[in-house]
């Protein structure tokens, strides 16, 4: 049965340099859920991790799993597995040695230990590795052997602190199915670490993101990045980020796939249609990057559209275009906290 796990007004703090790394977190999975933990470096996402899995001791608050309170107890205690970014496996040891290792320090027999250390190489598709060293195996087969030595232990809970950091970018694309391939198949409540939203909107069914050891916002992929609660989530998500216009005591947001030559956004009035001259355009994959400004708000007021290959319409470096964007796709700021506020008359 899938666990929940839930942190109740978690504080996390480093004395010896002052640092909040855990800022009064309150999160709750759903069982069998695949959450992941957004932000960037030194935001407190692997201290929170670490923290669930009993790694590091909370200054105040309280880790539940399965609605038992856990706090004191050592992780092999916890019914929790974490895969750390290094893999962690040791050199010495066969790709079976790793598997079965956490097996074999609990005195496990022989016998068990062999058979769920070849059920897990299975599924993970690495049975036929099982004679070999880490040193000979690649990044994609090492995280999957990591994976078999926290799954022997059938957990509750998994816990991956940036798993696939260590692999390239074409192995890191297929190696982020297979895990959410895997996650689906097991039904196991995932906690995910990562940096990287591109991994956080393909493999969360929620994302919180983190800041200085808080959680700006909890909620499915789409709604977060659509839908940002402040002017942090609406800029670290997003490549390119979210538009910002100045406007007296707020901002105007847009994402820049929602800001299109005129003639492709229809909606009359429900639009807001500005003049928009063209700095420079970067060709990257199947998009264009069109940087500009728009004249009435003056210099220094950066404007991105990213127009996908479909968009033919000819535009040039140092020419003046009409575009537009859909009135529902406008997001607005208070320009003072950085967080949302309702929807105001739109006047460039």
């Amino acid at each position: 049965m899938a666990f929940v796990v839930e942190v109740r007004h978690l504080k996390k703090y480093f004395e010896h340099d002052d640092v909040r790394a855990i800022d009064g977190v309150d999160i709750r999975t759903t069982g069998g859920e695949y959450l992941v933990l957004l932000g960037p470096s030194g935001c407190g996402k692997t201290t929170l991790l670490r923290t669930i899995a009993g790694l590091e001791d909370p200054t105040e608050g309280e880790v539940l799993i399965a609605g038992n309170v856990v706090n004191g107890l050592p992780p092999r205690a916890r019914q929790v597995a974490m895969v750390f970014q290094s893999y962690a496996l040791y050199p010495q040891k066969t790709v079976l040695g790793n598997i079965e290792f956490p097996l074999k320090a609990e005195r496990i027999e022989k016998a068990e230990r062999r058979r769920k250390a070849a059920w897990a190489a299975e599924l993970l598709g690495i049975d036929h590795l099982l004679g070999r060293k880490p040193r000979q195996l690649s990044g994609g087969e090492r995280q999957r052997v990591a994976l078999a030595r926290a799954l022997v232990r059938e957990p509750a809970v998994f816990l991956l602190d940036e798993p696939l950091s260590n692999l390239d970018a074409k192995l890191r694309t297929s190696a982020r199915d297979e895990l959410k391939q895997f996650q689906q198949r097991l039904r196991t409540t995932t906690i995910y670490v990562t940096h990287d939203q591109a991994e956080a909107m393909g493999l969360g069914d929620r994302i919180a993101v983190m800041q200085s050891g808080k959680i700006r916002q909890l909620g499915p992929p789409v709604e977060v990045y659509l839908d940002p609660a402040d002017t942090f989530v609406a800029t670290f998500l997003g490549s390119p980020p979210m538009n910002m216009i100045p406007r007296n005591a707020h901002l105007l947001g847009f994402r820049p796939e929602q800001f299109l030559p005129s003639d492709l956004v229809a909606g009359g009035d429900s639009r807001m249609t500005v003049r928009f001259e063209v700095r420079r355009i970067e060709h990257l994959s199947g998009d264009r990057h069109v940087y500009g400004e728009i004249p009435e708000l003056g210099e220094g007021t950066r404007i991105i559209a990213r127009l996908p290959a479909t968009v033919t319409i000819p535009i040039e470096a140092d020419g003046t275009y009409e575009f537009a964007v859909h009135e529902r796709d406008l997001r607005f700021f208070d320009a003072e906290t950085g967080l949302k506020t309702d929807p105001k008359p739109v006047r460039v």
